[in-house]
């Protein structure tokens, strides 16, 4: 693997964006993709965050495939449930985009954990990353299931050996911590404009 498993998101994250700073549907949906391997690396103990994630990604992205042209812009899908309202709906995009900008404030959280904890171990950072994002929105059952899920995290030395590749893991870590949530923050403040934030699983 050339460079670290980070590398090729952070290649990604140049082309989010269009020249006018619009968030492009397919560009942030495929750095999403990019995370995947990483998600992969935690085993059995990320099993549940891996098919969220992946459901949501491949849901936007058949949205995507109807229109390539009409929902060039990602936000474009949620207006136009917004408009016939379906937008809350449990298998809309908007659902799908909400989910899946929570699952990546996890991972972001998780990352950052692992950079400025290093005596923690990976359930450690695993349990404090929940507890700062995905927890307040999960129901008792779903919060359980994560917490036991947690308890199978990998040990931590392996999984850094494992993601490091041939580059500098904790650079790139830290290269995508600090540009990765720019793009989540806006999702959060495009779907709090129509009251879509907060909802709760």
């Amino acid at each position: 693997m050339e460079g670290s498993v980070f590398t090729p998101s952070l290649e990604g994250m140049k082309h989010i964006k269009s020249p006018e700073g619009e968030m492009l549907a397919k560009p942030f949906l495929e750095v999403c993709k990019m995370i995947l391997p990483v998600i992969d690396k935690f085993g059995s103990a990320m099993a549940l965050v891996k098919s969220d994630v992946g459901g949501n990604i491949s849901r936007l992205e058949k949205k995507y495939e109807t229109d390539p042209t009409k929902y060039k812009y990602l936000y474009n899908m949620v207006k136009e449930e917004v408009e016939c309202k379906t937008a809350t709906g449990s298998s809309s995009c908007t659902n799908g985009l909400l989910w899946l900008t929570r699952a990546m404030d996890f991972l972001v959280e998780l990352f950052r954990n692992l950079l400025s904890h290093p005596d923690w171990t990976m359930t450690e950072c695993c349990t404090d990353s929940y507890g700062k994002t995905l927890k307040k929105f999960h129901g008792w059952i779903a919060s359980s299931s994560f917490t036991i899920a947690m308890k199978l995290a990998p040990d931590r030395k392996k999984f850094m050996e494992v993601i490091a590749g041939s580059g500098d893991v904790n650079a790139d870590m830290e290269k995508f911590c600090s540009t990765f949530p720019q793009f989540l923050e806006e999702n959060h403040k495009f779907l709090a404009n129509f009251g879509l934030d907060d909802l709760k699983a």
